[in-house]
């Protein structure tokens, strides 16, 4: 663990003094695990009550110290803390997107009340670098059902081509799909950024495919099922309306990515 320098405490019940710290490489929107010592400089003890009282969090901040991220994932101590004890732990946390370089603030929250900083405490900050999801732009392509000639030649012209090898990211097709020629490039981008999950949008007759239809921008909240997704190595697809989706939180949608399902679309 790396050593935290001489730093000021106030006096008072509630104060907190770095002792060490230890991050991995980070990379944007992947929770990760770090370690920190600390020690509880005040003359109260700390208190977690399951999710209230007091907690361990941070927060992101840009270059001027602009919070990016407030609110982080919390960690609750196990049992209190005296004053003057040091101690271990592990927290998790996750990374903003997109990548770059970003400060880690490290504080202890009195929940619903106020965090250390704000009665005097120093938090703990680190420059850090947050690196892109994906380390290489490689895309590969399923098709389930099998690849016909509009398929392929749909994928043959892709801004980026795709790969027949092991890829950081696995885009799942119908036969007769025909994705736009910027289709590979944005879907990578979205990976970069992120997000483990990419979906765009679906130009179809099909009347139960209307949320999905072409306009719109990007949404990170979108309300249904990504269909035809891009998913991150280790991720396997579910199946909405007959197409290959994906359930789940961490993933996103983008109007601008265009898909055209031929007619008959066959089920995945």
């Amino acid at each position: 663990m790396e050593p935290v320098g001489a730093h000021p405490v106030p006096v008072g019940p509630l104060a907190v003094r770095w002792l060490a710290y230890w991050v991995p490489e980070l990379r944007a929107g992947e929770k990760t695990r770090v370690r920190l010592a600390l020690r509880n400089a005040g003359t109260a003890p700390w208190r977690s009550r399951g999710w209230d009282g007091v907690q361990l969090s941070y927060h992101w901040l840009d270059d001027r110290g602009n919070p990016i991220v407030w609110e982080g994932i919390r960690c609750s101590f196990e049992r209190p803390v005296e004053p003057g004890e040091s101690l271990e732990l592990e927290l998790d946390v996750l990374p903003p997107r997109p990548p770059g370089r970003y400060r880690l603030a490290f504080d202890l929250v009195e929940e619903h009340r106020f965090w250390f900083a704000e009665i005097g405490s120093m938090p703990l900050e680190l420059e850090l670098e947050v690196r892109p999801r994906i380390e290489e732009r490689r895309l590969a392509v399923i098709v389930h059902g099998g690849r016909n000639e509009a398929t392929a030649a749909a994928l043959a012209a892709q801004e980026e081509p795709v790969v027949e090898v092991a890829a950081a990211a696995v885009a799942h097709l119908v036969a007769g799909v025909e994705p736009a020629p910027d289709w590979s490039r944005r879907i990578l981008d979205a990976h970069t950024e992120g997000y483990e999950a990419v979906g765009g949008s679906l130009e179809s007759r099909d009347r139960a495919l209307r949320p999905w239809a072409p306009g719109g921008g990007r949404n990170p909240v979108f309300a249904e099922p990504l269909l035809l997704p891009s998913l991150l190595t280790g991720l396997e697809p579910d199946e909405h309306l007959g197409l290959p989706a994906y359930i789940g939180e961490d993933g996103i949608f983008d109007g601008r990515i265009r898909l055209r399902l031929p007619r008959g679309r066959r089920r995945a």
